[in-house]
């Protein structure tokens, strides 16, 4: 939550050149508060478990959350049972009229298909311009993030030789940014995937900004102030076992697959797994709610035609 100071005190430049939340006396003042309406649009097969790792992250804060749960319109999953889909799930085109003060596009694992030859990729095409004009913050996680930058920007995904699997750690570039407020120089991310953006031409499209990169696996946070979005390829929000399970299944199937890097104590995969990036993971998330609230307009018929800004 913000803290209250005087617009004239030197602590309030101070404070916010540092990125920590202030608001000035007269916006507290007049300050409105209502519940942030938060949808997340789940892509991934395990959707209760992906339910379960974004709602602890975004219920985190003393903010009130209102989640919204979709699905694409046409595309039936076969992980989920179907009671849970018909009594938790919208279809897009049932929410489609709505607004909405921030929208999660989770990962898919899909990766190695051309954007183009996904099932559902016109109407993901149709939910990406009605973020400009229904959703105040969108953020794409994974294969969303990537699928996300390269609509806007045309930003292509590259095929890995190997999986990219484990804890890496990445460089924090921007420590001003609103969004890594808290954050270390370093942090550590769950990584699992077969593609990679790279960041030489994600800096070629101009107005974005790479705020985590790492030098072993690429840029994991983009931010594109143009479309209010967040792209992050890398997986903050995985629980500590999420990553065995993934290991532990390819084991299983006769997959070939390396042992997660920096996962394991000794890369040992009889040993418990240990969880290095928790924190960091709230604060990512925590920061991105707090944007949000500081941000969106109390009217919410005013989300994607004018922002304000609490802290002038």
């Amino acid at each position: 939550m913000p803290i209250k100071l005087p617009r004239s005190l030197p602590a309030y430049d101070v404070l916010s050149k540092e990125g920590v939340m202030v608001m000035g006396e007269s916006a507290a003042e007049h300050q409105d508060i209502r519940p942030l309406r938060i949808a997340l649009l789940n892509l991934m097969p395990k959707k209760i478990q992906t339910e379960n790792q974004f709602a602890r992250l975004i219920g985190a804060t003393p903010l009130q959350i209102e989640l919204t749960l979709i699905r694409m319109s046409e595309h039936r999953t076969k992980n989920t049972a179907a009671e849970h889909m018909a009594e938790f799930y919208q279809p897009f085109e049932d929410v489609k009229d709505q607004k909405f003060d921030g929208l999660i596009i989770t990962g898919a694992p899909i990766e190695h298909m051309p954007f183009e030859d996904v099932t559902y990729w016109s109407e993901l095409c149709e939910v990406f311009e009605w973020t400009q004009t229904n959703v105040h913050s969108t953020f794409g996680v994974c294969w969303g993030g990537m699928a996300m930058i390269n609509y806007f920007h045309d930003v292509q995904k590259h095929i890995l030789d190997a999986k990219a699997f484990g804890c890496f750690r990445h460089q924090n570039l921007l420590p001003e940014s609103p969004y890594l407020r808290g954050f270390s120089d370093d942090c550590v991310i769950p990584v699992s995937r077969w593609t990679e953006m790279l960041k030489p031409e994600i800096e070629a499209s101009s107005g974005l900004n790479v705020l985590l990169d790492s030098p072993e696996v690429g840029p994991a946070l983009v931010q594109d102030p143009a479309h209010r979005a967040l792209y992050i390829f890398n997986h903050f929000e995985y629980d500590s076992g999420t990553l065995k399970q993934e290991y532990d299944r390819d084991v299983a199937a006769g997959t070939t697959i390396n042992v997660p890097i920096n996962y394991y104590p000794n890369d040992d995969p009889s040993q418990p797994p240990q969880n290095r990036w928790r924190s960091h993971a709230h604060l990512l998330y925590g920061n991105w709610i707090s944007e949000i609230y500081q941000t969106t307009p109390y009217d919410m018929a005013k989300i994607g035609i004018e922002a304000t800004d609490l802290r002038l």
